[in-house]
């Protein structure tokens, strides 16, 4: 794992930038989602199901405002995929620099451009959850 969000998301564009079209670009996508953790069956409960996705997405937080880990798995393999970027950029990382970093490697990439609109949907659901648990979790900003 790179040491910063930031590292992280120009890492990812790099990779990108190897592939020649689309179909290479989802086949790795299919690829990463083969190397996210395996995530335990007790988890897969309604408790821990991202609404908004029309794949079946889990996603389990941990961690404090120091350091949040997420643990996620999908049905799909290319969500899987575009979970195991996600949680590159932000899983591992403090709460203060989850907030601070703007899903950029989308744009980069051109993902943004080649997801169905559920596809679409799914993954800002997703990033919405990082960013509201990390929320949740960073402390409150005391005024000077």
């Amino acid at each position: 794992m790179e040491p910063t969000a930031a590292q992280a998301q120009a890492a990812i564009k790099e990779e990108f930038a190897f592939f020649s079209d689309w179909a290479e670009r989802y086949q790795y996508l299919i690829d990463l989602g083969r190397k996210l953790p395996p995530f335990p069956d007790a988890w897969k409960t309604e408790e821990h199901r991202l609404l908004g996705c029309q794949s079946m997405v889990w996603i389990v937080p941990q961690g404090d405002a120091q350091r949040l880990e997420f643990q996620a798995v999908s049905d799909s393999a290319i969500v899987s995929g575009l979970i195991f970027l996600a949680l590159r950029v932000y899983s591992g990382r403090p709460a203060a620099e989850i907030l601070a970093t703007e899903p950029d490697y989308i744009a980069d990439i051109g993902l943004a451009k080649h997801l169905s609109p559920t596809r679409s949907n799914g993954l800002a659901s997703l990033l919405a959850f990082i960013r509201k648990t990390a929320q949740a979790a960073a402390p409150p900003h005391k005024k000077p």
